[in-house]
């Protein structure tokens, strides 16, 4: 998986001139969800729904700062059902949402923690294994004076091995360069292209400063926006009115496709370690990002909106039980269908828990039907998108309606027009039933097995 990756790679064709050549190839040798969306347009939350396989609606999860496994103590994860079902479980960086308090040893058979390029911006309470560091001469490297903390971007004094996620990538190579006596899960979570954006200086060089595009950003785009949606739009927007008028607005999209190009070329090294491996044949692949990213449009610079920049991600699964290579499929899915789906291709048991539905319909035939992906930001607020609709309603009962074929930008909110009010009810079908308070912030200390010093978790038989 990658981090806040929204559509900007080869094969969704999101920006021209981005170069994703691993991410692509992964595409050509599986099936490209076209209209992929998270569950949440924010890290913890998207993850937690995708993990635990139920709705944000549904648990109460819908920030950052919310820990689950204290408040649903009967729910089961993804890597733990495997775990349970016989799988040997393995997993390196971000994959959980990272603090913590959310990655609990249990569910893994071992586990590689997180290592942070930027360890002067990460707090120490919520990744008490990152040892606090000064900060390096010349940060933050955009100049900007670290106006929010981690929102840098540049080129670090790193060696490109030494970066963090690199990391996590060894642990997945060496790990499948091994044999296995037991079907193995293996997730690898990398934190490109996250902020702080840094990157080595030859993927910067890709990208020179004269060819970059900056997206469209009509003035007026959020006049037709109710209260609600602008309230979303305006948080952080002092990022994204100090980087234009600062003149850092290409620099900083610069920085974004460096990062974005940096994860592709760290997939490849994953993808060419399983093709050398004997695990080549029999290994289904899943490539996921967790939200997307504004950039500018709609005058916002980060997630946390139901707009198509914040939710559409890509998504790619290839291996044995999909189906031809290189096809593309348009349903608008769920990442929250990720976990049955893997139940589904691996033949085990359903989760009666999981509120996602599988894939394999889908994988198998370009024509069959499936209900709308449900996104929720926040307790109440949530779009129903389908192949053509995105229908917004926020906890106020104000609304928006895009029509993503004729206006993929989302500039004109159709939710007034008249002609519109019987497919806006037909939409609103599919909202969620419940909307379930929202669990309380940090309410357990970090496990033991993740206090400085424990970068890793194994099992005692394999640590000795």
């Amino acid at each position: 998986s990658v981090d806040d990756m929204n559509d900007w790679v080869g094969c969704l064709r999101g920006y021209p001139g981005v170069q994703t050549p691993n991410i692509d190839r992964l595409a050509q040798r599986g099936v490209l969800f076209a209209n992929a969306h998270c569950a949440s347009p924010l890290c913890n939350p998207s993850r937690a729904a995708l993990l635990l396989g139920q709705r944000p609606s549904t648990t109460g999860m819908y920030n950052n700062d919310q820990f689950w496994p204290p408040v649903l103590p009967d729910a089961v994860s993804m890597p733990m059902y495997f775990k349970q079902n016989g799988y040997h479980v393995a997993g390196a960086g971000k994959v959980f949402h990272h603090t913590a308090g959310n990655n609990p040893p249990s569910q893994w058979d071992e586990f590689q923690l997180q290592v942070f390029d930027d360890p002067w911006y990460r707090r120490a309470d919520w990744y008490p294994w990152n040892k606090r560091v000064p900060a390096p001469p010349g940060i933050p490297l955009n100049g900007l004076d670290n106006f929010q903390g981690e929102f840098d971007w540049g080129v670090l004094p790193y060696q490109e091995q030494a970066y963090g996620d690199q990391r996590a990538i060894e642990f997945g190579s060496k790990f499948l360069a091994k044999s296995h006596p037991k079907p193995f899960f293996l997730a690898i979570g990398l934190w490109h292209p996250h902020i702080p954006m840094y990157a080595p200086q030859k993927y910067f060089d890709l990208y020179p400063p004269e060819k970059v595009k900056l997206p469209e950003a009509p003035a007026d785009d959020l006049n037709d926006v109710p209260k609600m949606g602008q309230e979303f739009a305006a948080f952080r927007r002092s990022e994204h009115e100090r980087i234009v008028s600062t003149g850092k607005h290409k620099d900083a999209v610069r920085s974004y496709l460096a990062c974005i190009t940096f994860a592709d070329a760290m997939v490849g090294q994953l993808l060419d370690a399983l093709d050398k491996s004997a695990h080549a044949k029999n290994t289904v692949i899943v490539f996921w990002s967790d939200n997307g990213w504004h950039l500018g449009e709609k005058q916002h610079w980060h997630k946390s909106t139901l707009w198509q920049r914040s939710t559409h991600i890509p998504l790619i699964i290839a291996g044995p039980g999909t189906a031809k290579p290189g096809v593309s499929r348009t349903q608008a899915v769920s990442l929250l269908d990720l976990y049955p789906t893997l139940l589904d291709l691996c033949g085990l048991p359903k989760n009666p828990r999981n509120e996602g539905l599988s894939l394999v319909p889908q994988l198998r035939n370009p024509k069959a039907k499936r209900p709308p992906a449900i996104i929720t930001y926040l307790e109440g607020n949530h779009a129903v998108r389908t192949e053509r609709w995105r229908y917004i309603r926020y906890r106020d009962n104000t609304e928006e309606l895009y029509d993503c074929v004729a206006d993929p930008n989302e500039w004109r909110n159709l939710a007034g027009d008249p002609a519109h009010t019987k497919l806006k009810a037909e939409l609103a079908r599919h909202l969620p039933a419940t909307n379930a308070k929202a669990q309380p912030q940090r309410t357990a200390r970090p496990p033991r097995a993740s206090r400085p010093g424990r970068g890793h978790w194994a099992p005692r038989a394999a640590a000795a």
